[in-house]
Formats: C-alpha cells, sequence, structure tokens
C-alpha cells in the first residue's frame, strides 16, 4: 500500500489491492482532490484513520439513459409531493450526509475535515448538491463533484420515504441534458442498482475517464 508524501502524486490504479485500496495518507487539498478524480480514485475513511484513497474493480457506476425509474416512483414523481433544486444549500445537503443514521454503520466518513475540502470544492463550481423538499423543508438530498461530463456522486441522505431517489432521478435526468455521460457511484448499493446502476471493469471506466473527461 503506497504511503502518500506531500507531493501531489498517486500510483497507477493497477497498484490498488483486492479491496480497491490505492493509497494512504496525503491530504484533502483542492489541487489533490481533483488529481484523484481525474485517475478515477476518490477518499474514503473514518475520523480515527489516515485519508484512504480507493480505486475498486469493478466500479460501480450508472450510465445516465440506463436509468429504472419504477412505477410506484414515476406515480411519487407525478404526484410532485416534493420538489427538486441544484446547488440552493449545498452545506446543509453535506451536513445531513454526515448526520443521517445508516443500516449497518456505526459513525460517519464525513468529518468536518470532509466538509470543507467539499466546501472548497463547491465555492470553486466543482461539487454540486442536489435538493428534495417538501412543505419547504428540506427532506433529502445528495452531493458529489462535476468533472467534464462525468459525475462522481459521493453520498445522499433522505429524511422522508423516497426523497434521496427522487433527488437522484431528477439530477441524472438535468446532468444527462448537459452532456453528462457516466455517473460514477463507486462502491455497490442495493438503492442504487434497483435504480439503473452496475457493475463495470475497472479498466472499462479508466477508459470512459479519459472519454468523457
Amino acid at each position: 500500500m503506497f504511503l502518500l508524501s506531500n507531493e501531489l502524486y498517486f500510483p497507477p490504479v493497477t497498484e490498488a489491492d483486492v479491496e480497491g485500496i490505492l493509497a494512504i495518507g496525503g491530504d484533502l487539498s483542492t489541487q489533490r482532490l481533483l488529481l484523484a478524480y481525474r485517475n478515477g480514485i476518490f477518499p474514503w475513511y473514518s475520523d480515527d484513520e489516515p485519508i484512504i484513497w480507493w480505486c475498486p474493480n469493478p466500479r460501480f457506476v450508472l450510465f445516465p439513459d440506463e436509468i429504472k425509474i419504477s412505477k410506484s416512483m414515476r406515480a411519487v414523481l407525478k404526484k410532485q409531493t416534493y420538489y427538486f433544486t441544484i446547488n440552493t444549500c449545498f452545506n446543509n445537503v453535506i451536513k445531513n450526509c454526515k448526520t443521517i443514521n445508516r443500516e449497518g454503520q456505526n459513525g460517519t466518513w464525513i468529518s468536518e475535515e470532509v466538509i470543507d475540502a467539499y466546501t472548497n470544492l463547491h465555492n470553486l463550481g466543482y461539487a454540486l448538491s442536489a435538493e428534495t423538499w417538501k412543505n419547504n423543508k428540506l427532506v433529502g438530498g445528495l452531493y458529489g463533484v462535476k468533472m467534464g461530463n462525468i459525475f462522481f456522486g459521493e453520498s445522499m441522505f433522505s429524511l422522508s420515504p423516497n426523497a434521496s431517489k427522487v433527488a437522484f432521478i431528477q439530477l441524472v435526468q438535468h446532468l444527462k441534458n448537459e452532456g453528462v455521460k457516466l455517473i460514477d457511484c463507486q462502491v455497490y448499493t442495493n438503492h442504487l442498482e434497483s435504480l439503473g446502476a452496475k457493475m463495470i471493469d475497472r479498466n472499462d471506466f479508466m477508459r470512459l475517464l479519459e472519454q468523457h473527461l
């Protein structure tokens, strides 16, 4: 496992171990984060750990043209119980992602260091948030990083049934209209598989990065 220094460098992604861990250490500077995303690498670690950088194989992705919207979700969208916005409250979205309880997880990887780093990316126009609202209250959303024609999803939350799904579906449709060709979901979840995400080989993922960044 590669130990990062202050140098802005990552080893080749083929050096990742079987779990997908490529390197540890370094920092969450804007320059390092952008270099990481350009190379298919993302940070994911707990508060009591050093920064851990990942590039798993296979990679979990969604092609916008392949998004699955169930009949029940179409009914939810048609009812317009929720309304959708983009980039109206990035800070609130990432803080909700930090504090939401998740089944099978103790704590969160979203530390204050992570919040500061991604807020900086947001202020520079790289990170964005999608929000769902009900009765003028924020009830769901997600955030991630957009570079070129690829969106790298980071985390989502839901305080009301289907609220995060509404945010995700509407964001994917919005990004598709903007020319985005790939949504990087990073690692497998049942939630995103139900919406059309699937595993692809890391080599294929890297080729898509080269093509669409």
